[in-house]
């Protein structure tokens, strides 16, 4: 399947948890957007994605969930970033072969502004992937692999989200802030991170390309 030039689109959610002390500079770099340093000086950032509808050139997405692993060195708009994917395993081959163009940017959209901040892809591949959301929490887990999760940071107004407009590329829109519940893991190539209240971010996603 030609994935270059194919129109697409996907709604639905995403999540994300980093090592960065709440709250991630990055969405308030001063010069340039993620200009500023991680708290922590490299970024472990886990991201989790559910598309609740999706098309990639007549392929339908409808259900299926990615997750992403991305390390950065320091500033994460200096680049050199290496990252690890994750494919739902329920998804065929055309379907696999959607979200990684979708996910790595191949086929543009939002991730395309990112990809060349990648230097080194530890790996793509399927596995079991379970994302649930459940009113200000959200989670993800592949076994034996991640157990990430994040719930809502607590506002002045209760039951209600803190939330940040143009800050983020995956939703301009507005990120709502959150915070990494306890045993948010990651295991995998070698490596470990335990974000475990930390920096964390979700929101609705609806992306286009091509």
């Amino acid at each position: 399947m030609s994935t270059a030039a194919t129109q697409w689109r996907i709604t639905g959610d995403y999540f994300e948890n980093c090592n960065c002390t709440v709250v991630c500079p990055c969405l308030f770099s001063p010069n340039a957007p993620m200009s500023s340093q991680p708290t922590e000086g490299p970024c472990h950032v886990a991201f989790g994605f559910h598309v609740d509808t999706g098309n990639f050139g007549g392929v339908s997405l409808d259900g299926l969930n990615v997750a992403m692993m991305v390390n950065t060195p320091g500033v994460m708009a200096a680049g050199n970033w290496s990252a690890a994917v994750y494919l739902d395993e329920r998804a065929d081959e055309q379907q696999q072969q959607a979200l990684t163009a979708i996910f790595t940017g191949s086929s543009g959209g939002t991730m395309a502004a990112l990809a060349p901040l990648i230097s080194q892809v530890l790996g793509v591949k399927a596995a079991p992937i379970t994302f649930i959301k459940d009113g200000r929490s959200r989670s993800l887990e592949i076994p034996g692999v991640a157990h990430l999760s994040v719930h809502a940071a607590p506002s002045i107004v209760p039951d209600q989200e803190i939330w940040a407009a143009n800050a983020h590329p995956f939703n301009p829109q507005g990120v709502a802030m959150a915070v990494g519940d306890s045993n948010s893991t990651w295991e995998d190539y070698g490596i470990r991170w335990d974000n475990s209240g930390k920096n964390g971010h979700y929101a609705p996603i609806d992306w286009s390309g091509a």
